[in-house]
């Protein structure tokens, strides 16, 4: 299989090509071509352009590109690089699409569930709700998922709303490691707020379960099937450490240091992957315990058998 990559540099997109390029021809569309072939290696093409590719024809497109939406404090100009940044190059995919003699088998494009804004913890949350929480996030995916749409007529495409992602380098994780290390670690406000997680390695068996499945569209959540509390994930990131978890930082100091991105850690969602499991997708790591302890090297990853691919 052909397949283009937008975001291939990311933490999701080079662990997934990683696992495809044994099977599949990769090309990627980046502003340094220099840096992808570092981070990918040479045997992937590198595009700095869409009007580069010629012929377009590929037979699936995976659509990753996208600002670090937690990477620096929300200022106006941040908010409007973090939207910008995955709508521009969705429409320019979704613009070639519509051009191109040979249309792609599927595209499978990014979100995020931070669609579904804040809820309480007894919200359960899967792809069917309809009550959503109008956040500054729920504005980025909720176009970022409009524009992509526009190739349904087009091609068969799967949009992915994932969760907080855990890898052994980088994502999340390597921002929370270094307090925790120290001893510093603990839950933020109230702790009562749920974390929607997912191992990288189910990030990308989901995402080549939704390139082979030909009965799988629409929208699917990207989390593990049992959320947490901040709270449990921090005695977990703890325990995994062997260190302490004494430390909790008032909801009023995240405000204060994070300003508006404080929603990101203070409220929470408890989100289900209903459509994914009715799909047939097994997760590897569908309890938290196990995907710390192997994110921090304590013990090896479960035999690839254990994910279901179509």
């Amino acid at each position: 299989m052909k397949i283009l990559f937008t975001g291939g540099t990311g933490l999701i997109g080079r662990h997934l090509i990683r696992q495809l390029k044994p099977n599949h021809s990769i090309s990627v569309l980046t502003r340094t071509p220099s840096k992808a072939f570092q981070v990918l290696g040479h045997d992937v093409e590198a595009y700095a352009s869409l009007d580069l590719i010629e012929p377009f024809h590929f037979d699936a497109i995976i659509n990753l590109a996208g600002e670090p939406i937690a990477d620096k404090r929300w200022s106006e100009k941040q908010k409007e690089k973090i939207c910008q940044s995955r709508w521009q190059i969705t429409q320019q995919l979704v613009d070639k699409i519509k051009q191109a003699e040979h249309k792609p088998n599927v595209m499978i494009s990014g979100s995020a569930i931070g669609f579904y804004g804040s809820h309480s913890a007894d919200v359960v949350i899967d792809e069917h709700l309809n009550d959503i929480n109008p956040e500054f996030t729920h504005k980025v995916c909720v176009e970022w998922e409009s524009i992509a749409r526009q190739v349904e007529s087009l091609t068969r495409l799967c949009i992915i709303r994932t969760g907080v992602v855990l890898s052994k380098r980088g994502g999340a994780l390597s921002k929370m490691k270094p307090a925790f290390e120290l001893g510093l670690g603990g839950p933020l406000g109230s702790g009562e707020q749920i974390m929607s997680w997912i191992h990288i390695d189910d990030v990308t068996s989901a995402i080549e379960f939704l390139l082979n499945a030909n009965d799988c569209s629409g929208e699917y959540n990207l989390t593990a099937p049992a959320p947490v509390s901040n709270k449990e994930f921090s005695q977990t990131l703890a325990g995994a450490l062997e260190r302490p978890n004494f430390f909790t930082m008032p909801a009023f100091m995240a405000k204060l240091l994070f300003g508006e991105m404080s929603v990101l850690l203070l409220k929470g969602q408890a989100v289900h992957p209903s459509r994914l499991i009715e799909a047939g997708y097994h997760f590897r790591y569908p309890e938290l315990e196990p995907a710390m302890q192997q994110c921090m090297r304590k013990i090896k990853p479960p035999n690839d058998s254990d994910s279901k691919m179509p």
